[in-house]
Parts: C-alpha cells; sequence; structure tokens
C-alpha cells in the first residue's frame, strides 16, 4: 500500500467517525443527565454531574425542610435563588458523598427541573411537597 492510499485511509476514518459523531450528537445529545446526590450531612442536591476537575453539579436544585409547614415539609429550592445568590454550580467532597442516583429523562422531578411553571396545582404540589418518594426515608435517616 502506498504511503497516499495511507492517508487517504486514514482521511476516510477520521471522516467516518466525525460523521458517526454528529449523527449522534443529532439523535441523542451531548446533554448531561440529572443525577441525585446525598451528603452525609443529610443534604440532597439534584443537578447536572460533572466529574472532572472536580465533583461539582450546575443547574442545582436541593431539597429544604419546610419545620412549619406540615402539609408539605419537603420543598424544592434552585440553589441560585437563595438569599445570597450563588452561582449554579456546587463543587462536592467526595468523602461526602453517600450515594448518587442518575434520574430519568422522563421522570416528573426532570420534568419539573427542565420546566418548573409548567406544572400546575395537585402535580407541583406533589412534587414540591410532601409526596416526593423519598420524603419519609430522609426524615427517618
Amino acid at each position: 500500500m502506498s504511503k497516499l492510499n495511507k492517508i487517504l485511509l486514514v482521511v476516510v476514518i477520521v471522516l467516518l467517525i466525525a460523521l458517526a459523531g454528529v449523527f449522534y450528537w443529532q439523535k441523542e445529545g451531548f446533554q448531561k443527565s440529572y443525577w441525585a446526590v446525598y451528603l452525609n450531612t443529610g443534604d440532597f442536591y439534584f443537578g447536572k454531574i460533572s466529574r472532572f476537575p472536580k465533583l461539582s453539579l450546575t443547574d442545582v436544585w436541593f431539597l429544604q425542610r419546610n419545620v412549619q409547614d406540615e402539609e408539605n415539609p419537603l420543598s424544592l429550592a434552585r440553589f441560585d435563588q437563595v438569599f445570597w445568590t450563588p452561582e449554579n454550580k456546587v463543587y462536592l467532597n467526595n468523602e461526602n458523598v453517600i450515594w448518587k442516583a442518575k434520574l430519568k429523562k422522563d421522570s416528573d422531578i426532570v420534568n419539573f427541573f427542565k420546566n418548573p411553571s409548567a406544572l400546575q396545582g395537585q402535580q407541583a404540589q406533589q412534587i414540591e411537597g410532601s409526596q416526593l418518594p423519598i420524603g419519609n426515608e430522609i426524615e427517618n435517616n
């Protein structure tokens, strides 16, 4: 095989790999999934996880306890909308992470994260309030 044929073969392979990447990107996308992260402090965070250069979450939501609201003892809040207005990124210490779980793309809570204003009435209360499946487990721990 001549040198020119080897170069053409390498170029064709690189173009095929690039084309496969474009098709994948159009079909699936390279969007990061939402994850739930539970820390040994009892804090519960949701967001898009990144492991490089440090473990971090973006588009961060957290679970907060509403001690005075017996009907909705738990609610979700955007991290960047708390009173001290932090950036929407949290760096996590690996030693404090008890577990993390990838959330399904079609779950109610992910749909809520993507469009919080779209959920109205009872469905929004179920997501924001005590109907969270993890609510009682956190309170009991």
